[in-house]
């Protein structure tokens, strides 16, 4: 159940601002299942209600969940003065009204990291999975720039699995990282990793901290929501009904 007041729900719909929509209640007939509705404090469920204004039915927007590939070169904010952001990638309906206003990402990427981003209007949903205690597992894709011995995995692998110190960078402390889990490819010098935090630069530190550098670094799941390898970097789309209900049930 997701309640809300009238004068918000139809203001997020188009309607004008909340003073617009008390004009609005007086001088036309807004009604909830039925029922004129006069108040502007007058909470509906846009869930389940059926709201209509005049004799017309309206489609509230219920919470948006869109999957992005992101390119390189492009960063993770409403507005830079410098570079394309992910936001300026998507279509009009989602730069406008409601989805100005709410949506947002679940976890940033840098400018020069690919992958997956999700963009939501669910700002619980972002607030328990961005939690430090929620322990949401993130994977990526690493080239590194030397090749793996076979000393230097089994090296790895120790430390990833106790976890290990990592040095301050920029304004950052150092921490200790927890547990990760690596994979290896048949190339020496590309890795999968997933980790359960978000830090600042995380995994490029974490194989600086090892004596190694990341050369390139794609997001490939989160939260147990794959990357659509079908989209091109910068392209996007809705997430199905079960990839949301992966999302809502972590």
């Amino acid at each position: 159940m997701s309640k809300d007041r009238i004068d918000k729900v139809l203001s997020h719909e188009g309607y004008g601002t909340r003073r617009d929509v008390k004009r609005l209640l007086h001088t036309a007939e807004v009604l909830v299942n039925g029922t004129r509705i006069t108040d502007p404090g007058f909470h509906t469920d846009i869930d389940s209600d059926e709201i209509s204004i005049d004799g017309e039915i309206i489609s509230i927007a219920k919470n948006i969940y869109l999957m992005m590939n992101k390119p390189q070169d492009v960063v993770c904010a409403n507005k830079d003065g410098l570079h394309a952001t992910v936001f300026s990638m998507l279509d009009e309906q989602y730069q406008s009204g409601y989805a100005l206003e709410n949506l947002h990402l679940i976890g940033r990427l840098d400018i020069d990291t690919e992958g997956l981003l999700i963009f939501t209007t669910d700002g619980k949903l972002t607030h328990r999975l961005i939690s430090p205690k929620s322990n949401c597992p993130k994977t990526y894709f690493v080239r590194l720039e030397k090749a793996l011995t076979d000393n230097d995995k089994k090296d790895y692998s120790e430390k990833m699995d106790a976890g290990f110190e990592v040095p301050p960078e920029d304004n950052e402390d150092a921490f200790t990282c927890l547990p990760a889990k690596i994979e290896y490819t048949e190339k020496d010098d590309e890795v999968k990793l997933t980790i359960v935090e978000g830090k600042y630069h995380q995994v490029k530190r974490m194989f600086r901290a090892l004596g190694n550098k990341v050369v390139y670094l794609k997001r490939v799941s989160m939260s147990g929501i794959k990357l659509d390898e079908s989209l091109e970097p910068g392209e996007y789309r809705k997430l199905t009904q079960d990839e949301v209900n992966t999302l809502l049930s972590f």
